[in-house]
Parts: C-alpha cells; structure tokens; sequence
C-alpha cells in the first residue's frame, strides 16, 4: 500500500506541481471503493443530505447524522484523508461551538474538517486544537437562501472578493480551499495567488485539484449535472440487473442448487 495521505501532504501537492483527487462518498462501501481507485482525499460531504437522505439541501443535516456516515465511511478509508464536512449550524455561532464540533468528528475518524465560507477565528481555533481545515468558496451550499438558489459565484466585482477571502482563509490557517461553481478564469487567478491548494468542482481545470461526487461519477445520478462527468451508466446497469433478479426470483430461477445450503 502507498503511504497514508496526510493534510500536510495534501498541501504538498501544490508545491510539487502534482494534482489532486478528491472523491465525496458517504459509507464504507464507496469509501472503500474510492480508496481503491487511488482517491488522495475521501470527502465525506454533508451533500449526503441530496444525495443519500433524500433532503433538498445540505442544510437540514444534523452532526449526528454528519458523524454517523463518517464513521462508517472511516471503516472503508485507508490511505487517502478522510475529511468531513461541519454541517449548517455547528460552527458558526462560536469559536467554542466550531472546536467542539470538530472535535466530535475527529473523535470517530475524521483527519480534517471543512468549512465553508469566512470563519477565520473558528478556522485558527480548530487548527490551534489539532484538526486540519480544508476551506470551501464560491457557491456555498450552506447559503443556498442567501444566494437565492445554486448559482455561479464570482462573476463582476466579487471576483476580488472571493480573492481576498481565499487570501485570509489560508493565512487563518486552511490548509487546502474547494471552490465551487465559479468561472475557471478566476479560479486560475486564485490558485496562482495562493501558497495553498485549491479544489475544484465546477472551477475548471486550473485548480489545484478536483473533488466529485462519487454518485456522479459513477452515474449513479439519474440527472446528471453540468460540472459532472460520467464514467459509467451504473443507476441503468443497477436497475437491469434487479429486473433480471426479479425475474429470477418469480420463475424460480434463483435461488438454484448452487445457492442453497
């Protein structure tokens, strides 16, 4: 086995000119499964609200239920880091409320934590604690009501903003930044500007990495998404093969000999 991925060994990809990858999975099955494709970073993203718990956003998903995927997902997560995502309301209300949330998540697995948008004290507090924090711009889902939907960030003038705020993320202490949903010119500017990686989803190819959804990938999403790609049809493949299982079941096909005891 490669040596285990670190947070200071992620940062040192950025040094060294070498990519990043970055899969979200939600238990230990595809955590497994990124882990054996070669994954640097495992997220375990509080998009498991859409994605796995069937929510219309990231916001009603609780700590509890944040901690509980990432455990399960740890089991499946030997080399790469396995970073979780603070959820809506557990981290900015109080310096103190950030460091004990992060806590809880360090304490079942969690090598990092990510936060999104600008809580520079919460970040230097959680670091001083001992917990790595991987920062997140641009479209924040968490903000989704603020932004009035999930739309490209960036654009005009809050292209310097979204700049400086990279800026004083990783002089808080950031080790790495995702930027979200943001036009691929400006996330180029402000890979070149910062010490730090950056992350991409839906930034363009000039980050210092890219994070997908593991779902997404893997056609795992009927819909599709725009700043996704698709390697293989797997929700088509899955459905076919429970068809062809159900017919076996309701012709006796299966169980046969060789499945019986």
């Amino acid at each position: 086995m490669a040596d285990k991925i670190t947070a200071p060994i992620v940062r040192a990809k950025r040094t060294k000119g070498e990519k990043i990858v970055c899969i979200t999975a939600y238990d230990a099955v595809f955590g497994q499964i990124a882990d054996e494709a070669g994954a640097d970073v495992v997220l375990v993203g509080d998009s498991l609200g859409n994605v796995v718990l069937g929510y219309s956003s990231t916001i009603p998903v609780t700590l509890d239920e944040m901690a509980s995927h990432a455990k399960a997902t740890r089991c499946g997560v030997k080399r790469a880091l396995l970073v979780v995502d603070l959820p809506f309301g557990t981290y900015q209300a109080s310096v103190e409320q950030a460091v004990n949330s992060a806590a809880t998540l360090a304490k079942i697995g969690a090598e990092a934590v990510k936060m999104e948008g600008e809580y520079l004290e919460q970040i230097t507090a959680v670091v001083k604690s001992g917990i790595p924090v991987m920062g997140h711009l641009g479209m924040t889902p968490q903000s989704v009501n603020v932004f009035g939907g999930f739309r490209v960030q960036g654009r005009g003038e809050s292209g310097q903003w979204l700049l400086d705020s990279a800026r004083r993320l990783q002089d808080a202490g950031a080790f790495a930044i995702v930027l979200e949903l943001i036009p691929a010119d400006l996330a180029k500017r402000i890979t070149d500007e910062l010490e730090i990686p950056t992350i991409g989803i839906g930034a363009g190819v000039h980050c210092s990495g890219q994070v997908q959804v593991i779902h997404d990938v893997l056609g795992l999403n009927p819909k599709g998404m725009k700043h996704a790609k698709r390697y293989v049809n797997a929700y088509d493949m899955f459905v076919e093969a429970l068809k062809q299982y159900s017919v076996d079941v309701r012709t006796q096909v299966f169980p046969g000999e060789e499945n019986s005891f």
